[in-house]
């Protein structure tokens, strides 16, 4: 069932679910789109097709906060705040190994591979390459059964599996990432809860301004999942 967070005559602020794409998808799973398409239908039947235009995108193993636009004016508007820097998109991940810094700054050019569905770091001026920034402080750490660090990160810019690639390419790679990790990858070691397409990362704090009456607005959810109950036990 779809988990509303926040709605209105322009704009539909939801919770995505772990394993669901976010925008319109070619396969028959379910999709964020079309589950809030339905909503809007059901609520309002007589107006038939809904418009939902995508503002932003979050990887299908990753979930957390999302906005819509439910008109094109408000779709419009958002769009805009995401090019100015005005949306404020805050995400919580656990990450494998010891942070030298307990915050510190992530500038790097990647390159995106969109036949393999990958990116990589690469060096400054090289065809394609795109700038990425990202902030993040350290929040609580773990030393058994492995090194792992909780940390809240601050995305400055919006590039394809950023948040991944960055901490990968620095040594520390997201726990449950069986792209970028080796250790989580097919081809590498299986360990206890090795669990596919459980990376743990999550979208847990989103601020904007409404694109009508231009209201600061902001939501907050708790992440879920394996990696970051290791440290909800871990008190």
């Amino acid at each position: 069932m779809l988990e509303v967070l926040y709605e209105d005559k322009e704009i539909i602020v939801v919770k995505k679910p772990v394993g669901m794409e976010s925008q319109s998808s070619a396969s028959f799973e379910p999709d964020m789109v079309s589950e809030i398409k339905k909503h809007i239908h059901n609520l309002c039947p007589e107006k038939g097709e809904p418009y939902v235009g995508v503002i932003h995108r979050l990887d299908k193993p990753v979930g957390g906060v999302m906005v819509y636009g439910k008109t094109k004016r408000a779709a419009a508007a958002l769009s805009d705040q995401i090019r100015a820097g005005k949306i404020r998109k805050m995400y919580m991940a656990v990450v494998c190994g010891r942070t030298v810094d307990n915050v510190e700054n992530f500038v790097d050019y990647l390159l995106r591979d969109s036949r393999k569905n990958v990116s990589r770091i690469v060096e400054k001026g090289i065809t394609g390459a795109k700038r990425a920034e990202l902030r993040y402080r350290v929040v609580d750490k773990r030393e058994e059964p492995e090194p792992l660090s909780l940390v809240e990160i601050e995305l400055f810019t919006g590039r394809h599996h950023q948040i991944r690639v960055q901490f990968a390419g620095h040594g520390l790679p997201l726990w449950g990432d069986n792209r970028y990790n080796p250790s989580w990858t097919d081809k590498g070691p299986k360990g206890p809860g090795r669990i596919r397409e459980s990376v743990a990362l999550a979208a847990c704090r989103l601020a904007f301004y409404h694109p009508v009456s231009g209201k600061p607005m902001e939501f907050f959810t708790e992440p879920e999942g394996p990696g970051f109950e290791l440290f909800q036990k871990n008190g």
